[in-house]
């Protein structure tokens, strides 16, 4: 789409690429005001979609209402005013009038709408009904309509469009109604027929007009789905695309599955495999004996085995002659992952080595004198494993711990170590699979959604504050027995803005008072790394009971004797978040726990017993996606741009896997898209798509 400098063409038609500002109703002011919406064109107006709908035609008349009904009204503001009440709360009040009755609206601790709503406006509300000296309602959703809105003005679909201050919904509406039948002719499909078909996908040009002038709520939806199906099939278009051509400029080491080593440590295995690491298993391998570079994501769940599948994959370069190397984000992570494979690895006749920045000269030299030499090692390292002096004879395999912790260019330099290893990125923050596919589409995934066999439950409990001494008493006798507890905090120091508890604060309450006869430290993010790691140290060595901390705790090391998990304000934590926090514990062969403490909001209460009702990661992620919105998940690859304005992979999981397979039928009949009934598609992937053509590195 044309931007700024475009002009009214001669002939004085109005185009997609049209200014603005040229439109009837848009002087230069307004254009302006516009354009803080992202709206520079007369397409843009066409392409700014509602953000949500209200149903007005199922608006009931105020004398109709009952107690415990779930509602919506329309009606004129005849009075209001922000009543304050004993407890310093402030409620704004309005009361509301149709030609049946009237009823009074309140809206807690929002005072500032006593500026936005006004004497004689027209509002639309939703919410459940009550009866206190008359009929009253707290809106749920509202809409004011303005002044000049009829209050009687029922049985249609109202649109409610993303403003801006300066310009309110109601006027956006108005200008994208007064021009939606000029522009709609202008609209040219991308997509062929039959692909519509198949996808099951209403034209362009008739979803726009069903989410502008829906006639149900049915018809509008029908139309977001052809517009998230646009935004869904061009990302599987680019990343499919992008995967395409990574693979074929990929080509790589072509390992033999020889079945020694990998073989032999698998009957040395103290248990067994699960089926979704046994299916892992198969799959990278498989990958890596392909001539092409294997580029792989493993994600699973805490605790799901990913550290055994990646030895099973660092063994079959070794068993052919090549090097190995896992690179974890911290010192004590890579201390962790190699006192596991040793432990493995020690009835197999192999020492794996371990290379950190705090070893000492000496042993440093006689590591790096090791990976030097043309024989076949597995090095555990952190970032140490990138500098220049860490040279590899012969590099084939590299796996990539907490992947998300490393930035692209250390997973390039460890990747450069080795002509061409192969690729192993391990995550242990489970998305659902659709998504991943759709995230990580140049890549490979492969995920673990199963739990290893005997693998300790957590009892997880949300207690009110009221039990705040009965929770400390049970940490105490959990300490008593020998065992260790963390105490989780969503803030390092107090703030005049919150009234939240604080990690700081708290450690010097509790250090002094109930637990004074205990050994407890405190951990936070403005701690020093070599200080965070000695402290980290001491309490995996049983030197500490409780760690007092914040989430710097998150991602972090096994520490088996650790049975209980106490999170304060655990509203102030996303469901994802929380669940790894869990994690934290339950390593061990002791019964464990998770308290979430606090008082906490209804809302927040829901939210929270979906996270008390499972230890499933991936559907708690599902949940966190769904409640929480998709957030900034593109955000590091799209440098901000959001890839999805309508679409949500998660809601759209349906939509998603049919954007997909479209994506993969073009591709696979017309890898560069040069057909004719293509052209739309590759029109489209320049005009709206060329930014992420560039970041996607496709093109």
């Amino acid at each position: 789409m044309a931007r700024s400098g475009a002009s009214v063409p001669p002939s004085g038609r109005v185009r997609l690429d049209t200014p603005i500002n040229f439109l009837k109703g848009i002087g230069p002011a307004r254009a302006e005001t516009l354009r803080k919406l992202g709206i520079i064109t007369a397409g843009d107006l066409l392409w700014h979609v509602p953000r949500r709908y209200e149903d007005a035609s199922t608006v009931r008349r105020i004398s109709s209402l009952e107690p415990g009904m779930d509602a919506t009204v329309i009606g004129r503001v005849i009075s209001k005013g922000v009543i304050p009440t004993r407890k310093g709360l402030r409620i704004f009040q309005a009361v509301v009038r149709d030609d049946s009755g009237i009823i009074e609206a309140s809206w807690p601790g929002q005072p500032f709408l006593d500026r936005v709503i006004h004497k004689d406006d027209t509002l639309l509300l939703s919410g459940p009904v009550r009866f206190f000296h008359g009929r009253q309602l707290t809106p749920r959703e509202y809409v004011n309509l303005g002044p000049d809105e009829n209050p009687t003005s029922g049985g249609r679909v109202l649109s409610v469009y993303p403003a801006t201050e300066g310009i309110s919904f109601k006027v956006l509406r108005s200008l994208i109604e007064a021009h939606l039948d000029s522009l709609l002719p202008l609209v040219e499909d991308h997509f062929p027929a039959d692909l519509r078909a198949r996808a099951g996908v209403v034209t362009l040009a008739d979803a726009l007009r069903m989410v502008h002038r829906p006639s149900s709520i049915a018809e509008a939806e029908r139309g977001r789905e052809r517009l998230a199906f646009d935004e869904l099939f061009f990302v599987q278009l680019l990343q499919r695309r992008a995967n395409r051509i990574a693979r074929e400029e990929r080509s790589g080491i072509t390992f033999q599955n020889r079945r020694q080593l990998t073989s032999l440590l698998r009957e040395k295995l103290p248990y067994m495999l699960t089926g979704a690491q046994v299916h892992a298993i198969r799959e990278i391998v498989a990958d890596m004996c392909s001539p092409r570079r294997m580029h792989r994501l493993l994600q699973g769940d805490v605790g799901s085995g990913k550290t055994i599948v990646a030895l099973f994959a660092a063994l079959l370069a070794l068993e052919n002659g090549y090097q190995a190397a896992l690179m974890a984000p911290t010192e004590l992570l890579a201390e962790q992952h190699h006192r596991t494979f040793n432990a493995f690895l020690a009835p197999l006749g192999i020492e794996p080595l371990l290379l950190t920045g705090s070893l000492d000269a000496r042993a440093r030299r006689a590591v790096l004198a090791k990976m030097a030499r043309d024989e076949p090692v597995l090095v555990v390292g952190t970032h140490a494993l990138v500098q220049e002096s860490a040279r590899f004879s012969n590099l084939g395999f590299v796996a990539i711990d907490e992947q998300h912790r490393f930035g692209v260019e250390q997973r390039k330099a460890i990747a450069a170590k080795g002509e061409a290893p192969d690729t192993l990125l391990m995550s242990a923050t489970p998305i659902p699979r659709s998504l991943a596919l759709t995230t990580y589409g140049d890549l490979d995934v492969t995920t673990l959604e199963e739990r290893p066999a005997g693998r300790q439950s957590i009892t997880t409990v949300s207690r009110a504050e009221s039990s705040r001494e009965r929770v400390f008493s049970f940490i105490r006798r959990q300490v008593e027995a020998g065992r260790q507890a963390y105490i989780v905090y969503p803030v390092i120091d107090e703030s005049e803005k919150t009234d939240l508890k604080a990690a700081t604060v708290m450690f010097d309450q509790l250090s002094a008072s109930v637990f004074a006869d205990r050994r407890v430290a405190l951990l936070h993010g403005r701690v020093a790394a070599d200080e965070r790691d000695r402290i980290m140290r001491a309490f995996r060595d049983g030197g500490i009971d409780i760690l007092v901390a914040t989430t710097v705790i998150e991602v972090g090391i096994d520490v088996p004797n650790a049975t209980v998990m106490l999170v304060e304000h655990p509203e102030r934590f996303g469901l994802s978040q929380l669940h790894q926090l869990r994690g934290r514990v339950g390593r061990g062969a002791d019964a464990a726990y998770c308290i979430l403490l606090g008082d906490v909001g209804d809302d927040s209460a829901e939210r929270l017993s979906i996270f008390t009702s499972t230890e499933d990661g991936f559907e708690i992620a599902r949940q966190d996606l769904r409640l929480r919105g998709m957030g900034d998940l593109f955000g590091q690859r799209q440098s901000g741009e959001p890839m999805f304005r309508i679409a949500d992979p998660l809601r759209d999981e349906a939509l998603n896997f049919r954007a997909r397979a479209e994506a993969e039928r073009v591709l696979e009949s017309d890898p560069d898209l040069v057909s004719a009934e293509h052209a739309g598609i590759r029109k489209m992937l320049s005009a709206r798509y060329a930014r992420a053509l560039e970041l996607f590195r496709v093109g």
